[in-house]
């Protein structure tokens, strides 16, 4: 069943791409995941109690320049905070990670001078990441993780007040009913001003093919989350076993 869903998925995925230039892009998109959702997919730990990146990607594009090769020596000094922020929750000690972000996402995010080089890709991704502080916006709505679901409205509305514009917020549905929350994207314009994020089929396929990675080894991937399924935020296993001491 699983090998039919990604079958399914990959050719959704290429018939979308012929749609679209290969390079130009419109909109980047500072995509932030839930450490336990990816781990309770992935089977990993997550020592993480607050939201991380999962990239910076330009909406049309992938693998833009295949002769800029990633250089892990030229973001050195950036090494402790993305590990922190931006962490291979799979590999914490490996940079495969952010080696697959750059050849694929950064070397087209490279259009724009302000992201033309490593550096550049990997800091203005951390900058705006502390700036808009999605972790701090939820808490500050009293959007917490809990046993107890929310209803997608509510989360939208708290990051929409903050930001004034509308997110994409992604989900993983579940057997037993219910969806767990797992990754909400930020959108923005080539000069990094705020814009909504669209959520029609077309703009949804480079980020699923994102994660499809995921469904490799996965019994689900992410998809725009359901309006009318309540939306589960799952508490840290870390934070629950702080709590029962």
């Amino acid at each position: 069943m699983k090998t039919l869903m990604i079958s399914i998925f990959l050719g959704y995925v290429l018939s979308s791409t012929l749609k679209f230039s290969p390079h130009k892009w419109t909109k980047v998109i500072l995509t932030h995941h839930w450490p336990e959702t990816f781990c309770t997919i992935e089977h990993c730990k997550a020592n993480f109690s607050y939201w991380t990146l999962h990239g910076f990607w330009p909406n049309h594009g992938n693998e833009c320049n295949s002769s800029w090769h990633f250089n892990a020596s030229l973001i050195k000094d950036l090494m402790p905070e993305m590990r922190t922020y931006w962490p291979d929750l799979l590999n914490p000690a490996s940079t495969a990670f952010w080696k697959h972000e750059w050849l694929k996402h950064g070397t087209c995010a490279a259009e724009v001078e302000a992201l033309n080089g490593q550096h550049k890709y990997f800091s203005k991704a951390l900058e705006l990441y502390h700036k808009l502080d999605l972790d701090g916006v939820l808490k500050k709505s009293q959007i917490l993780p809990s046993e107890n679901p929310y209803k997608l409205a509510d989360l939208e509305m708290s990051i929409s007040d903050a930001y004034k514009v509308t997110p994409k917020i992604q989900c993983i549905s579940q057997e037993q009913g219910g969806q767990i929350l797992g990754q909400i994207e930020i959108c923005m314009d080539r000069q990094f001003q705020l814009i909504d994020c669209e959520k029609t089929s077309e703009e949804l396929w480079s980020r699923d093919n994102e994660v499809l990675w995921l469904a490799l080894n996965s019994s689900s991937i992410y998809s725009v989350c359901d309006p009318s399924v309540p939306v589960y935020y799952p508490l840290v296993d870390t934070l629950e076993r702080t709590k029962a001491r």
